[in-house]
């Protein structure tokens, strides 16, 4: 027998937060500028509180990729010496079913006396696993390392949640809105479904009116590949 979708259940799988892609090219400080040129307020001391928040949100983003990179070569090194806990369970009608969490064999063994008797070695022996990847996790530093990605993809979400109560002064501010979102929710570079395409069309007519007003500036908009996070959809959010 097949291992059933139960063995899919990985109670310690990171969680996968979509790499960012579609990065503009343009730093903070190349956004302030064009900020101000396209006000056409050069001399003005008053920042654009969308672009500021962007700044900060850049910061987190770019912190959380790569604190993630990191903590996923860990786990990789994790999974080839200890493996995922899980325990492989020998059903009565033949053929084995592995299984990753309490949960799955709560589901896997609840449906008769028969599959009720494999239960008390089947739980010892998951979490004995459990007990060995939980040791080694903190050993290697992989339980720090996935705290603080977590910790770190939670303020940019928050940032970003800050973006749609913060009205922008400037271009450049709903620019660096736009990519924020491009950069948060595809999960990969061009993705073809809604509303990806939209978004990505209005950002670049931003970017060409602006090219327009004040083409001395650097503006932005120039995109690069974005890295999928395995098992990722056009519209995934972690």
């Amino acid at each position: 027998m097949a291992d059933s979708d139960n063995s899919m259940t990985l109670p310690f799988v990171t969680r996968r937060r979509v790499l960012a892609g579609g990065m503009i090219t343009s730093t903070a400080l190349v956004l302030e500028k064009s900020a101000l040129a396209s006000n056409g307020a050069a001399t003005s001391t008053l920042p654009d509180p969308a672009l500021t928040l962007w700044r900060e949100w850049e910061t987190a983003h770019t912190l959380t990729e790569r604190l993630c990179r990191s903590q996923q070569r860990m786990e990789t090194r994790l999974v080839e010496s200890v493996g995922f806990p899980c325990v492989t369970v020998r059903l009565p009608e033949g053929g084995d079913v592995t299984i990753h969490s309490i949960e799955a064999l709560n589901e896997v063994l609840g449906k008769g006396p028969d599959l009720t008797a494999l239960r008390p070695k089947a739980e010892a022996e998951l979490a004995a696993h459990q007990a060995r990847w939980n040791a080694a996790a903190e050993e290697t530093g992989y339980t720090a390392a996935l705290r603080a990605e977590r910790e770190a993809g939670d303020r940019a979400e928050d940032l970003l949640e800050a973006f749609s109560a913060t009205p922008a002064t400037t271009l450049a501010g709903v620019a660096g809105k736009l990519d924020a979102v491009l950069r948060e929710g595809e999960a990969w570079e061009e993705c073809s479904e809604f509303p990806w395409p939209q978004i990505r069309s209005a950002l670049s007519d931003l970017v060409r009116i602006a090219e327009q007003m004040t083409p001395e500036q650097v503006f932005p908009g120039e995109r690069r590949p974005k890295l999928r996070r395995p098992g990722a959809g056009c519209c995934f959010r972690a």
